[in-house]
């Protein structure tokens, strides 16, 4: 959603590439820097130039860029010579949309096996050091893949762009509540960290894990105030629930920054409803980096088409339409190391319409969710709809996870504030088939205080557990 208008900042505030600080003793203006920081700058004053390309020209540029990758991983990449070679594909044919669909995605699992080697057995001395990531493994199947410091760069300037997208006040106090902290007690430390602190001065950051009672971390956020919070959308709702209960606010809170899990209309407006700041959320994921981030003016996504072709597909391989809801297909432009070219993420999303902010990147409606996050029903698969706006009107439910471990047995996560009664496990049974439309076996289990989220801290509503 777009920010409102009392957490804009006044032009002086707004900080922009014209108002970084100077590395250079003596050189105030303009600024300068060196080594690393140097060149995420020029970086980023030429994606303050391509953001406002046309899609034809972007298109163009991205086929410039496809073309030096997929030579490197011809030559040095077994697993992707190999594909083109099952495909009958040649280079200049890739180089293209319509001929790169010409080349079957990489599904997870081929990743995962490596049976024939993926990686480049060569990468460029100037992309070095290479170093090793793994995915949360939220999809059920975690990969591990190898990138270069030159995606690094990259994943920092499209974090930058994020925060000078949202014109956010770095001046003012920052707090993160996620998983995988190098302390089981809460930091502070003086400033947000790069890239942010890389040009700027900035306020003080705060951190805390995400695994911490919900109680525990509204009352740090109480003592420490801060201006802006960065958590994933299932925290987040958790925090509301407390806010809501304890019938108080978050004063001097600006905005939210969510990361990690699919965001509904609803967790929005219950954020605006209750703490009267707006959500700023980004795609991503540990394997490719930043995909796409929200607008500031519309609250559709923009693709990060400097770093990525990304494609919402259907089921017959073709793009969607606006509207239309597909497989998000991606290649990384950037990865001379691990050539995720065509790359199944397992993520669905809904295509949209060119964005009315004027950008040429392209664009996404929503991030729908994952194909573990549909319902298999007789044999075919949907997106679930449980009537979980219902709940409530049945028992006082705090927190649900719904788990299909089969065809016909569908296990009910939940926390509720008093015993679930006989009659209310029928009722909520009844509305779950019902909005399923399939008479599932439905099976309870209670969990005093919160439902156990895994290691990466995200959390997903409704989880399949079919294999395929």
């Amino acid at each position: 959603m777009p920010l409102t208008a009392h957490h804009q900042h006044s032009h002086d505030a707004a900080p922009s590439l014209s108002t970084i600080r100077s590395d250079v003793p003596g050189i105030v203006w303009p600024p300068l820097s060196g080594g690393m920081p140097a060149s995420l700058l020029a970086l980023m004053h030429q994606l303050e130039a391509t953001q406002w390309l046309t899609p034809a020209q972007l298109a163009a540029q991205q086929a410039r860029q496809l073309a030096a990758l997929i030579q490197h991983a011809t030559v040095h990449s077994p697993a992707f010579r190999a594909r083109m070679e099952s495909a009958s594909c040649q280079a200049a044919q890739l180089c293209t949309a319509e001929g790169l669909r010409a080349l079957p995605v990489l599904e997870r699992r081929a990743v995962q096996s490596q049976q024939v080697p993926l990686r480049c057995g060569e990468v460029p001395a100037a992309h070095q050091p290479v170093h090793e990531t793994s995915s949360s493994g939220s999809t059920g199947e975690p990969v591990s893949v190898a990138r270069t410091a030159i995606n690094q760069l990259f994943w920092l300037a499209f974090t930058l762009r994020e925060q000078l997208w949202h014109q956010r006040d770095f001046r003012q106090t920052l707090a993160v509540i996620r998983a995988s902290l190098p302390s089981a007690q809460p930091i502070t430390q003086a400033d947000w960290g790069a890239p942010v602190s890389l040009y700027f001065a900035t306020g003080p950051a705060h951190a805390m894990l995400v695994s911490t009672d919900v109680k525990v971390q509204l009352e740090w956020l109480l003592r420490i105030a801060p201006h802006y919070l960065l958590t994933y959308p299932s925290n987040l709702a958790a925090l509301l629930d407390e806010c809501e209960a304890r019938r108080i606010t978050l004063p001097g809170l600006r905005q939210i920054r969510t990361i990690g899990e699919n965001i509904s209309p609803s967790l929005r407006q219950r954020t605006q409803a209750i703490l009267r700041v707006d959500i700023a959320d980004t795609y991503s994921s540990q394997e490719l980096g930043t995909l796409a981030i929200q607008c500031p003016v519309s609250g559709h996504y923009h693709t990060m088409a400097e770093g990525y072709i990304v494609e919402v597909i259907d089921e017959q391989g073709q793009p969607c339409a606006p509207g239309e809801i597909g497989r998000v297909i991606v290649t990384d432009l950037h990865n001379f190391a691990t050539p995720l070219i065509r790359y199944d993420t397992g993520d669905y999303a809904q295509a949209a319409a060119p964005c009315r902010c004027g950008r040429g990147l392209p664009t996404l409606q929503r991030i729908v969710g994952r194909e573990r996050n549909m319902v298999r029903v007789n044999g075919s698969r949907r997106w679930p709809l449980f009537g979980f706006d219902q709940f409530l009107e049945i028992a006082p439910i705090v927190q649900y996870q719904l788990l299909q471990h089969s065809a016909d047995l569908i296990e009910v996560l939940l926390v509720c504030r008093e015993t679930l009664s006989a009659g209310q496990q029928d009722r909520l049974s009844t509305l779950i088939c019902t909005s399923l439309g399939h008479p599932f076996r439905i099976q309870f289990t209670l969990f005093a205080d919160r439902i156990p989220a895994p290691a990466s801290g995200k959390f997903e509503e409704f989880i399949c557990l079919i294999r395929p």
